[in-house]
C-alpha cells in the first residue's frame, strides 16, 4: 500500500484489505513448493531484501536529520498505558528474534553423519542469522528514534517519504522480503498439517492433498490479516503468545529433561530462568498487545 501510494499519489486510495488479497494470492502459488530446499531461493531473496531496506531505514533516516518538535518521551499519557505498551514491545522483540520453531526443520535439510554432524554448520549459520538481525533492526531502532522520537510508525517506511523513489524501493523490498518469511514460518505447519491429514484421516499424500491443505491454510490466514490488520499490535501477540514457547523456554525444558544438569548447577539455573521469563514473556506481551488492538480497532475503517 504504501509503494502504491508512494509511486503514484494521484491514484484512487485502495483499502488495505485489497492489498492483502494481492499478497496472499502470491503465496496460493508459493506454498505449493514442496519443502524447504524448494524455497532457498526465496529464503535468500527475502535475506538481500531485509539488509537492503534496513540499509535505506536507517540511512534515509540519519539523512533526514531530527525533525522539529519532536518528542523522545513515553508515547502514552498514563502509567497504565505505558506499562501496556512496555508489555507489548516486549512482543515485539521476542517476534523479532524468534526463529527457533524453524530451526529443526532447517537443521533436517542438511546432511550430516557421525564424522561431520549437522549441528557444527548450524551452529554457524544460527550465529550469522543472528548477526544479520542485530544489523538489521538496530541501526534502524537508533537511526529512527533519533530522527522522529515517539512518533515514529511501527513500520519505520511509513514515516519516511523522501526521497520517494528511493522510498517505494524499500517498500518493494519489504514485500520481498515478508513473501519469502511467510513462506519459511509456514512451511512447518505445512508439514504439521499433512501429516495429520495422512496419518490420522488416512488420506493419500500427493499434490491434491498439498494443494487443497495449504490453500486451505494461506485462505485462513488471509482472513486472519483482513480482519485484523493491526501490524504492530499482531506483532506483539504473536510474539509473546506463538513465539516465546518456541524460542524462550520451551527449548530449556526439553533441554532440562534431556541432558538432567545437576541441579543448582549454572546450566540448571540458566535454563529455569530463561523458562520464568520465558513464561512471564508469554502471558504479559499478549495482554498489552490485545489492547493495542482493541484502541486501533476503535478508528480503523474496515
Amino acid at each position: 500500500k504504501k509503494f502504491h501510494d508512494t509511486v503514484c499519489p494521484g491514484c484512487s486510495d485502495l483499502k488495505t484489505t485489497y492489498f492483502i488479497m494481492i499478497f496472499s494470492s502470491v503465496h496460493f502459488v508459493l506454498s505449493q513448493l514442496p519443502n524447504f530446499n524448494s524455497i532457498s531461493g526465496v529464503s535468500l531473496a527475502a535475506a538481500v531484501m531485509s539488509l537492503s531496506y534496513s540499509s535505506i531505514a536507517w540511512g534515509a533516516s540519519l539523512n533526514r536529520g531530527k525533525q522539529p518538535g519532536l518528542e523522545y518521551g513515553y508515547r502514552a499519557h498514563s502509567t497504565a498505558g505505558t506499562a501496556f505498551n512496555f508489555f507489548s514491545a516486549l512482543g515485539d522483540v521476542a517476534f523479532a528474534y524468534a526463529g527457533h520453531n524453524v530451526v529443526l526443520e532447517i537443521q533436517a535439510t542438511i546432511p550430516s553423519t557421525p564424522e561431520k554432524p549437522s549441528k557444527k554448520p548450524m551452529w554457524k549459520g544460527v550465529v550469522v542469522a543472528y548477526l544479520i538481525v542485530f544489523l538489521c533492526y538496530f541501526p534502524v531502532a537508533l537511526a529512527g528514534y533519533w530522527a522522529f522520537g515517539n512518533s515514529v510508525d511501527d513500520n519505520i517506511l511509513l514515516t519516511l517519504a523522501k526521497p520517494r523513489w528511493l522510498i517505494a524501493a524499500a517498500n518493494m523490498m519489504v514485500v520481498i522480503h515478508v513473501i519469502g518469511s511467510y513462506q519459511i514460518y509456514a512451511m512447518p505447519v505445512f508439514d504439521m498439517i499433512e501429516t495429520v491429514l495422512v496419518k490420522k484421516l488416512r488420506l493419500p499424500p500427493g499434490l491434491t492433498l498439498r494443494l487443497i491443505a495449504r490453500s486451505v491454510y494461506v485462505a485462513f490466514t488471509m482472513f486472519i490479516a483482513i480482519t485484523f490488520p493491526f501490524f504492530g499490535g499482531l506483532l506483539g501477540f504473536f510474539g509473546g503468545f506463538a513465539f516465546a514457547p518456541t524460542t524462550y523456554f520451551l527449548p530449556c525444558i526439553m533441554w532440562l529433561a534431556i541432558y538432567k544438569p545437576k541441579r543448582f548447577s549454572l546450566s540448571w539455573f540458566t535454563n529455569w530462568i530463561c523458562i520464568i521469563l520465558g513464561v512471564l514473556l508469554m502471558i504479559i506481551a499478549p495482554i498489552g498487545a490485545l489492547r493495542q488492538i482493541i484502541l486501533q480497532a476503535k478508528t480503523y475503517k474496515f
